[in-house]
């Protein structure tokens, strides 16, 4: 079974898995037969892992890891509700994973929407609204413009596309850690670290944008 380890020995394995499938180097670990039955009745996963549903960014494959090595949660523009706080807990309360990683992407579809309903007012339709309605507050920017009559009022400004993603990361990160008591009692434990970490699609790299704990 995987050992237990630190935030930062976790987060290590992590970015070696995926500096190998960065380079092509691939050690396929944790998917032969006999690890396959040494899970099946209990797992001990080293990574919690909330990330977007898009089909290109599949966590065991881009970190080079498999069965039982990371405890994946995954929404539509990793937006937040109380079932992925309620997973993402299970996984460092039950499971004992010492590492939370929200993981964005760049290109990511849920943020292009989010952005197009506030430059044209236009939301999408059905439930797909719900998903742009949790990805709107935490890419939209309040900038003074001196008018009022205190001197001072607000306009909203949209940021530039290759910003929304990251920003949209560490809405998130904070959210997950300002929502759930139990991750902020962890963290505060040093029993777990929490990061944000965006996936470049074409270039197949992870690069940190925010971290919360010991990561080394």
């Amino acid at each position: 079974m995987t050992s237990p380890m630190t935030p930062a020995q976790a987060w290590a394995e992590l970015t070696a898995g995926n500096a190998r499938f960065v380079s092509g180097n691939l050690e396929h670990p944790s998917q032969s037969v006999n690890r396959r039955s040494e899970v099946s009745n209990e797992q001990h996963p080293f990574a919690v892992l909330f990330g977007c549903s898009d089909s290109r960014v599949a966590a065991e494959i881009i970190f080079d890891r498999g069965l039982g090595d990371m405890f994946v949660v995954r929404t539509a523009g990793h937006v937040v509700d109380t079932t992925v706080i309620g997973s993402i807990e299970y996984g460092i309360d039950i499971l004992n994973a010492p590492l939370v990683v929200v993981l964005g992407h760049d290109s990511c579809g849920a943020v292009a929407a989010a952005r197009a309903a506030l430059v044209t007012g236009e939301m999408p339709g059905g439930m797909i609204r719900a998903v742009v309605d949790r990805v709107i507050p935490s890419i939209v920017t309040r900038v003074p413009t001196g008018a009022g009559s205190n001197g001072e009022s607000f306009d909203l400004e949209v940021p530039d596309p290759a910003e929304l993603g990251r920003q949209h990361l560490r809405g998130t990160v904070r959210m997950l850690t300002n929502y759930s008591h139990a991750l902020a009692d962890a963290v505060a434990e040093g029993r777990c670290a929490v990061v944000g970490a965006e996936y470049r699609l074409a270039e197949g790299r992870i690069d940190l944008v925010e971290s919360i704990g010991d990561i080394g």
